[in-house]
């Protein structure tokens, strides 16, 4: 088995052996399911609710995906703007870190009084929690052009708008899309957040409502779902990045 081969299967090796002791160690000390429940209850649950799962967990993923793509288009122009000033970067970044330190579930309420319950607060809170980190990374991208390389593109004639979109932004992609597998994941605690205390809907609401009736086994199936959401959402825009910045990373392996 070579070294690729390896790699690939690892992660895999780590899930079983994660649910292997996991089980153990709820089985080793009879630990009951309304407390812990092992990865078989969570593995019934899962089998036995899985018509009410699906439904909820589809509003949770369309909701995830309606505010992180806001976020995207938001985050990419703010970031496009920031990063092209060095002015506006050193005036704006305080500002960006200071509104990111805010706990996003803070807004939750303010967002019921002004939308009401429902899906328009997941959705926002999602946006809130997941656009800086694409602000940041393609402001990043931006700023940190190399001077020596826009000297000679502005001595042959370049523009700052054509430096910007024909080198800055090309060069931010791979910001760009480190970025977004960071942010897919914080838009799914975003909008499960929000579903725990402003919705009637939702794998947060669902995990809310399990839960204090004590059925833990479908509480822990609601957070197997989101995991397992959010992994894919990652490796797919892990494959889009290996696809569209393969420039970027070349004689890695």
């Amino acid at each position: 088995m070579n070294a690729r081969q390896r790699e690939r299967i690892a992660p895999w090796v780590a899930v079983i052996v994660l649910v292997v002791a996991w089980e153990g160690i709820v089985r080793a000390f009879s630990v009951p399911e309304f407390l812990f429940p092992g990865p078989l209850a969570t593995a019934r649950a899962l089998v036995d609710y899985a018509g009410p799962i699906a439904i909820h967990s589809w509003q949770t993923f369309w909701t995830t995906m309606a505010g992180f793509g806001i976020g995207v288009v938001v985050g990419l122009a703010l970031g496009f703007i920031v990063g092209s000033s060095r002015f506006l970067y050193q005036a704006c970044y305080p500002l960006l870190v200071g509104f990111n330190a805010i706990p996003k579930v803070a807004f939750v309420p303010i967002l019921v009084v002004w939308f009401g319950i429902g899906s328009v607060p997941a959705i926002l809170t999602a946006f809130l929690i997941c656009f800086f980190p694409i602000v940041v990374n393609v402001a990043t991208g931006l700023a940190t052009l190399e001077p020596e390389l826009e000297d000679v593109l502005r001595v042959l004639g370049a523009k700052r708008i054509d430096v910007l979109l024909k080198v800055g932004l090309p060069r931010s992609l791979p910001y760009f899309f480190a970025s977004l597998k960071v942010a897919i994941t914080l838009a799914f605690v975003g909008a499960v957040v929000s579903e725990t205390v402003a919705s009637n809907q939702g794998i947060g609401y669902l995990m809310m409502s399990a839960g204090s009736q004590m059925r833990m086994p479908l509480v822990f199936a609601g957070l197997v779902v989101i995991s397992a959401m959010a992994m894919v959402m990652y490796e797919f825009f892990s494959f889009l990045e290996k696809r569209l910045t393969g420039w970027a990373h070349r004689g890695q392996r």
